[in-house]
């Protein structure tokens, strides 16, 4: 019974099966929820041991900079694991990758959950990290294969919801957990949750998208990028206790910037390589051909039936193959040639495939892909380190609990779950730009709001702010990456994941440290000017929000003069579009 429920479901759904008249079929949807459940769950994850730590630090009898790691290691390993996507999606199944992801999340959580040192509960945090490590990448790569051009914004708006209220809620029921039942409840719930997700996964997740089991891993490139990634958000988190000068610094820095150029480099020519093989090969079978098109995200009211026929097109292979398949033999149409024919029907091959680069940095070549990403890689810098400095701000100079602090930022993050959703409906009416522009905006007032705290500010105040800028993260953030992401050919969507998101994790782990290293410079600096320590520090979060409100600045510039073109759609469309609905309500009014 196992194999035919696993025959059934391992069939691969195409875009024609997975999205019909206009809406998802069941088994897509399905699908679909059991892939956003299990990314949010790795998502929930990443910052529910906040509230525990101090208890977990008691326990072990340890240091506070070593109890953080247990939060720090998620943005270690997954920084290191994204990389590995694009490999991961062109080589496994998705039921593999998620399956075999959810076991390893499960062993962790058990190891962590009964583990009786330090070092097995850390063991068990970085499996929980791998296992979760690949889940939003791979999502994101399964809405561009199943919607259509027309409605990926309001898909990726949807499902972001989930992901934006998991890191705001992980720390309140940790907390509570942690206050009810220790902190290892935390743990034992994780292992249920992920027994869970392998049972959902194996009994109702299909495949989509084809696979190569030719498809190899340049396990050097991996190695290169555990040593530069995982280096450089070493060294930064370590700014947190030690100073830059401390070997435990700049040591791991130094061997992180080595190695991500080491990383780039390689890349950079494993991709030339093979691109010179793929023209070499093209020119004796005669088949060579222009690339297809990259199709950007129109707005649902100017595509029609042009967009459609485009997504159509592209989803059932139209165009040129891909690397991976031209290596494997699949022919610019999408069927599969024989491995061998005679010599009138296929000239011989020129040599055999180069290896395929891991992290295909030729994305990078489109300007909006671009710009998206470091778009993104802003927001992600700014936010994660609002994140971290406010909830110190809350505790330690206003003398609130942790379990408050949670509840104070909580209302953040519906609020940015109701914008990503509503901003990816805009994304589809309107285009990325007018929706981007609002949502830069509000995120620079929303922070230039939180600048203004003291030591009798309401506290509310800091919630109302911080609500004020993740409705500003939700009108961003969703809707320029999936109008970057829609700027790329659909066989470079897989690798522009990859490299969105490893751009976001690396801005994200760096944020944090560095605005914490500017914030205490900053109090010692007011602290020796004869403010007392309180004070001190209050004016230090004050000036290191404003500093992070510059870096707001710079996106919303970016998106000002960076996001254009089709598909991005103009303020102008969006204002007349505004204009023309109010003059018909007043019309009807009258």
């Amino acid at each position: 019974m196992g194999k035919k429920i696993s025959k059934g479901v391992g069939k691969p759904l195409d875009s024609a099966e997975a999205y019909v008249d206009g809406h998802l079929s069941r088994t897509a949807l399905i699908s679909l929820i059991i892939l956003t459940f299990i990314t949010f769950v790795g998502n929930f994850t990443q910052l529910q041991l906040s509230s525990a730590l101090p208890t977990i630090v008691e326990d072990f009898h340890i240091s506070v900079t070593t109890g953080q790691w247990l939060t720090s290691v998620f943005q270690l390993v997954m920084g290191v694991m994204v990389p590995l996507t694009a490999y991961l999606t062109r080589r496994f199944t998705t039921r593999q990758i998620v399956i075999t992801s959810m076991i390893v999340f499960t062993i962790g959580s058990v190891l962590a959950w009964l583990g009786p040192t330090f070092v097995i509960v850390l063991l068990g945090r970085i499996l929980e990290a791998i296992g979760t490590g690949v889940m939003w990448p791979v999502l994101q790569i399964t809405v561009f294969s199943i919607y259509p051009l027309s409605r990926r914004g309001f898909a990726m708006g949807t499902v972001g919801m989930a992901m934006s209220v998991a890191p705001a809620i992980g720390p309140v029921i940790g907390g509570w957990q942690t206050d009810a039942n220790g902190w290892r409840s935390i743990f034992m719930t994780l292992t249920v949750i992920g027994v869970v997700s392998v049972l959902l996964a194996f009994f109702g997740l299909h495949n989509f998208g084809a696979t190569d089991r030719n498809t190899k891993a340049d396990f050097f490139s991996v190695s290169l990028s555990i040593f530069g990634f995982g280096g450089l958000m070493f060294g930064f988190t370590n700014i947190e206790a030690h100073a830059f000068t401390h070997p435990l610094v700049w040591l791991p820095i130094l061997i992180g910037i080595a190695g991500i150029i080491w990383f780039v480099m390689r890349q950079i020519h494993m991709a030339a390589a093979y691109r010179a093989w793929e023209r070499a090969d093209n020119a004796a079978e005669g088949t060579e051909s222009a690339p297809v098109p990259a199709v950007p995200a129109v707005p649902e009211s100017e595509t029609g039936a042009t967009a459609g026929t485009t997504a159509e097109h592209t989803a059932t292979g139209g165009g040129t193959a891909t690397p991976a398949q031209k290596a494997a033999g699949v022919s610019n149409r999408g069927t599969t040639t024989p491995a061998k024919s005679s010599e009138s029907e296929q000239a011989p091959r020129t040599s055999p495939a180069p290896r395929p680069a891991l992290l295909d940095l030729g994305v990078l070549r489109n300007t909006s892909f671009t710009v998206g990403t470091i778009c993104a890689a802003l927001s992600f810098f700014a936010f994660s380190s609002i994140m971290v400095i406010i909830p110190l701000y809350i505790q330690n100079d206003r003398g609130y609990s942790a379990t408050m602090s949670g509840l104070i930022m909580l209302p953040g993050a519906i609020g940015q779950c109701i914008a990503q959703f509503c901003g990816g409906r805009l994304l589809d009416r309107f285009g990325a730009r007018p929706v981007a522009l609002v949502g830069s905006a509000t995120l620079l007032i929303g922070t230039i709001m939180m600048s203004m705290i003291g030591t009798d500010t309401w506290i509310w105040w800091v919630s109302i702010s911080q609500f004020t800028r993740q409705i500003g993260m939700g009108l961003v953030l969703m809707p320029v990456t999936t109008w970057s992401l829609n700027c790329l050919a659909r066989q470079e969507v897989s690798a522009g994941s990859a490299v969105t998101n490893t751009v976001r994790q690396i801005a994200g782990a760096i944020g944090a440290p560095v605005m914490v290293i500017t914030m205490e410079t900053l109090t010692r600096v007011f602290h020796e000017g004869g403010l007392n320590a309180t004070l001190a520090n209050i004016d230090g979060v004050k000036w290191t929000l404003r500093i992070s409100a510059c870096f707001v600045l710079a996106q919303l510039l970016l998106v000002m003069f960076g996001v254009h073109g089709q598909g991005a759609g103009s303020a102008r469309e969006a204002a007349q579009y505004a204009i023309n609905r109010m003059r018909l309500h007043g019309g009807a009014g009258d």
